[in-house]
């Protein structure tokens, strides 16, 4: 993984003695709330219902165990001992005091971590594939990308006041695990005549208006791809909207241009851009390049799992994929128990990931965009010994990609944008749909829920989407149906009127039954429900 040089710490360093002056004026009331706001949102610190909550940076979802330790310890020290994984790999501490807060930046900054652009009108953490660097399906690792983007995109001058938010996304796989197409710019790595470039996707998102990017340009070359992406930004930075904050993502500008209009501009800037030899020299990426070269794998280990215990079966069963180096797996953990909050983690459960990072996974741990973690070179014959660990830390639900493994914003118990509870509903449906038996019959089922608009918790994207609004000051939750974030991507449809918190599980339970009476062989919900379309359900859940 990256490891910052004496520039990059030295950046981060003085950022956060920048700010720390910047709190010491605002607390002593040299500086008004309205004046600090922009300062601290750019340190990723927001002032929601109860206290002020600091977003942490985790780039592309990569860290070591000494990186994971530094978030529990900040938990124990700092918050209320917990951390919660977000949808963008990030982790937020929800019970933060202002006057802590230049001291955790600098705790962070001692394990090169940082909170910067995880917040404001800026390209924010760059994203990509959980599985990136062992995944036997993917052309290249897409993580040197990945870095290469952060460094690009960080405090760069001409895209620091953007519209809105910019989400960036990297992939080099053909199973999207990531949500490509649902990020403002997403960029799919292939291999075209033995030479590797970049699909590239512009003007997808969630929120008010959720869309799926098109396709903007089927192949960039690698070595211009910084250039066209300045080029796409430029555009966007010149015509998107700054009169109405709904309507100043960039997925609005490309649909009102049209994706012909659009593409045209971006083609006419990249000529300029060209001219201009923006492009970073090739010599930048072949530095990057290294700290991502595959481990030292072990050779000749044995592919056989002693599957004797049927707890264990099961979790293998679930919880692992496949890695792209014999005797080794990819381990999925699940930050879904039973009745628990989605995507949150004690300061002991990240301790324990931490330890089992070091001990077992060549010091390498990832965070999900669906809130769950990932040790990604495990050997086959640990795998028991780390599901005995997870399982007395009360992280061994095998549940990945079923119906139980929510995604949830922290909505109404935390937010000050949210409209209604996320969190009571995500612990509702868990237990309701609790039994293995009844999840595995079900089969591959993505439940999202948000709490407002914004749509944090991917809900345009699950297969079965909650959306929590106000209705003259009582929580409502609008169901849609028939979302994905994958390689299929699409938005969901709404069924209709909304319900109340215990309505929804109920009409989500009706949906369920639906399905698993009208599949077909080898059908998920999401087949079912696109062969079938939403007639049969609305009438299912309405009567």
């Amino acid at each position: 993984m990256y490891r910052y040089d004496n520039y990059d710490q030295s950046i981060v360093d003085a950022r956060v003695e920048e700010f720390r002056d910047q709190v010491q004026r605002r607390l002593a009331g040299h500086l008004t709330e309205d004046q600090f706001k922009p300062l601290r949102l750019m340190n990723g610190l927001y002032l929601q219902l109860h206290a002020y909550m600091l977003r942490v940076a985790i780039p592309y979802g990569t860290l070591n165990g000494r990186q994971m330790r530094k978030l529990g310890e900040i938990a124990r020290k700092y918050d209320k001992g917990y951390g919660h994984f977000t949808t963008r790999t990030n982790l937020q501490y929800n019970w933060i005091k202002l006057a802590d807060a230049p001291d955790i930046l600098a705790e962070l900054a001692t394990v090169e971590m940082h909170a910067i652009q995880t917040s404001g009108n800026c390209i924010r953490n760059i994203s990509s594939d959980q599985y990136a660097g062992v995944s036997a399906d993917e052309v290249t690792d897409p993580r040197p990308w990945a870095e290469l983007l952060r460094q690009w995109s960080t405090f760069h001058p001409e895209f620091t006041y953007l519209p809105r938010k910019f989400k960036i996304c990297v992939i080099a796989a053909e199973e999207d695990r990531a949500a490509m197409r649902l990020h403002d710019i997403g960029l799919k790595l292939v291999s075209r005549d033995g030479k590797v470039g970049a699909e590239v996707y512009a003007g997808g998102g969630m929120g008010r208006t959720p869309m799926v990017a098109p396709q903007i340009n089927d192949f960039v070359p690698e070595d211009e791809i910084v250039s066209y992406l300045e080029a796409c930004l430029r555009v966007y930075n010149r015509y998107g909207r700054r009169d109405n904050k709904y309507k100043a993502r960039i997925k609005i500008l490309v649909h009102e241009l049209g994706v012909e209009e659009y593409k045209r501009q971006v083609e006419e800037e990249f000529a300029h851009m060209r001219e201009l030899g923006l492009n970073p020299p090739t010599e930048e990426l072949d530095r990057i390049r290294p700290f991502f070269a595959g481990p030292a794998y072990e050779t000749g280990l044995s592919d056989e799992i002693d599957r004797a215990d049927p707890a264990f079966a099961l979790w293998v069963d679930r919880q692992i994929a496949a890695h792209r180096q014999p005797g080794y797996a990819i381990v999925n953990i699940s930050l879904k128990p039973r009745g628990g909050i989605p995507g949150d983690a004690s300061a002991e459960q990240i301790d324990l990931v931490a330890d089992l990072a070091e001990a077992y996974s060549l010091d390498e741990l990832r965070v999900t965009h669906a809130q769950n973690l990932v040790l990604p070179h495990v050997k086959k014959a640990d795998l028991h010994a780390i599901w005995q660990k997870l399982d007395a830390a009360g992280l061994a639900e095998a549940n990945m990609d079923l119906i139980s493994d929510i995604i949830a914003c922290p909505g109404l118990d935390y937010c000050s944008l949210a409209n209604a509870r996320s969190i009571p509903l995500a612990q509702k449906l868990s237990e309701r749909f609790a039994g293995a038996d009844r999840q595995k019959d079900l089969g591959e089922l993505k439940v999202k829920i948000s709490g407002c608009i914004n749509a944090c918790g991917h809900h345009h994207a699950g297969h079965i989407g909650v959306l929590g609004v106000d209705r003259k000051g009582v929580e409502n939750f609008q169901l849609s149906l028939g979302g994905s974030g994958a390689q299929d991507a699409s938005v969901g449809q709404i069924t209709g009127p909304g319900f109340s918190e215990d309505g929804v599980v109920d009409a989500i339970e009706k949906v369920t039954d639906l399905y698993l009476s009208q599949r077909e062989e080898g059908e998920r919900f999401l087949d079912t429900y696109r062969r079938l379309g939403m007639k049969p359900f609305k009438e299912a859940i309405y009567g």
